[in-house]
């Protein structure tokens, strides 16, 4: 391994590192960033790490390279081994060390790989702690030591975390989880099967190839062959997994996908009267029938900028008991020490319906309707997505509009919303749009789709 300044900038995104492996990031990248890293978080007045990493073909050789940059600063790294990103989360507060990395793309393409990290009690890394973490790369300027290797196995403490969490009622629940080939596969079944539950399992075999599908239980596309598994065997619920098991998806029982704004009113309505602190996080991509349903219920919305680091720092931070995103981060803090897990986020849905006669489509019966469009993705170069944001941004400001922008520009109507904001994971920008009828969603899509692809070229 050797230290090399050839870094692609824009693998240093909005709350993690990404690329593609080995264009962007190969073995002697993941050392400098090992030895970028050693050498911050010693600035910080930290020694020791924890390192864990996910399944995907590039995840051991870039594990092993980083595990020697960081060493090579003197710091001690605590080795977790292939595991779950929510695992790695918990090895840090169990082990009482909050500085880490974990190894993966999360539900990025099979031939990307990257690094999530957390330098210190701050948590996740993102934003401007990533740009200061780049600069301080750039710059070559490490330390050197020694550190010690030592091995641990979360695996044991995580699932009596879990089990400790979770009191099922008397139903008896009929179960498929989709582990897509990926990570949750090596753990997803031992877990479930803790449970008194009838548990079908499908792409329960690891294989980073992702052959059955892409490991992104946000897109429905992706939950087809669940959405079929649980008409096949007349399921109560489908549960979905993400690459590295951070996000979850769902499927009721008549096999229609619920998108997650829907999952957190199930959630909310549970936990509302369970808690004194009534304020619910969410971020800009949620629909307004979540917004209607906090305030229905009495309780205070609060909607923040999309990315888990952000949402995670937000329910944390202001000691929420739970928040989420649209794609699929859920975070319990009532009884779960509030970071996100896929296979926690699947088991709080059955532990409500296993006390319930309700399925879960009638457990979202008087929802308010708004029509809207799944997440959109148009392809942009790194370098000129967010000048499309700031041509949108603009465009709506001159014609007046009322807009957010603490994520993009979410653009605001009295009968729906547009947003458009610059993926941090991937070169993207995305698109949601929300109205009252189906006539005024295809007027916003049409609007600001045609400026996307004005802007964007």
């Amino acid at each position: 391994m050797e230290i090399t300044n050839n870094i692609n900038d824009f693998i240093f995104r909005g709350y993690d590192l990404r690329g593609v492996y080995p264009t962007d990031i190969d073995e002697n990248v993941a050392y400098t960033i090992g030895k970028s890293y050693g050498s911050y978080i010693q600035e910080l007045g930290k020694t020791k790490c924890v390192v864990g990493h996910d399944n995907r073909f590039s995840s051991n050789s870039l594990t092993e390279a980083l595990i020697l940059g960081i060493m090579g600063t003197g710091v001690d790294v605590t080795y977790l081994g292939l595991c779950t990103t929510p695992m790695y989360y918990y090895a840090c507060i169990y082990l009482g060390i909050p500085s880490g990395v974990m190894v993966t793309a999360s539900h990025n393409p099979k031939d990307e790989n990257g690094f999530k990290i957390a330098f210190d009690e701050r948590g996740n890394a993102r934003g401007e702690m990533i740009n200061e973490f780049k600069n301080y790369t750039k710059a070559l300027n490490f330390k050197v030591g020694q550190g010690k290797l030592t091995r641990f196995d979360i695996k044991d403490e995580y699932f009596r975390l879990i089990e400790n969490s979770i009191s099922l009622g008397n139903r008896r629940l009929k179960v498929v989880i989709d582990c897509a080939n990926a990570t949750t596969s090596y753990f997803a079944k031992d877990l479930y099967s803790k449970f008194n539950i009838d548990l079908d399992v499908l792409f329960g075999k690891s294989d980073p190839s992702f052959p059955n599908h892409h490991p992104d239980p946000s897109v429905e596309s992706n939950m087809e062959a669940l959405k079929k598994r649980v008409v096949e065997i007349g399921a109560d619920v489908g549960i979905g997994f993400d690459g590295d098991g951070d996000r979850v998806g769902i499927v009721d029982e008549l096999g229609n996908y619920i998108p997650i704004d829907k999952y957190m009113i199930i959630i909310i309505r549970d936990l509302v009267n369970k808690v004194d602190d009534k304020r619910f996080l969410y971020d800009v991509k949620c629909s307004k029938a979540l917004e209607d349903e906090i305030v229905k219920l009495g309780a205070t919305p609060i909607v923040s900028r999309t990315g888990n680091s952000y949402t995670k720092a937000g329910v944390i931070d202001n000691n929420l008991k739970f928040g989420g995103e649209f794609s699929g981060h859920v975070f319990f803090n009532d009884k779960f020490p509030g970071f996100d897990s896929g296979m926690y986020g699947g088991l709080r849905l059955i532990e409500i319906l296993s006390k319930t006669d309700k399925s879960v489509s009638q457990l979202l019966e008087g929802i308010n309707k708004y029509y809207s469009t799944n997440e959109l993705k148009f392809a942009s170069r790194d370098d000129l997505k967010f000048k499309v944001i700031d041509e949108i941004k603009n465009y709506a400001i001159n014609k007046g509009y009322k807009i957010l922008d603490i994520d993009g520009v979410k653009i605001l109507f009295d009968d729906g919303w547009a947003l458009v904001r610059a993926s941090n994971t991937g070169p993207n920008i995305t698109a949601r749009f929300e109205a009252s009828t189906n006539d005024r969603l295809k007027e916003l899509e049409d609007e600001f789709i045609q400026l996307i692809k004005e802007y964007n070229v």
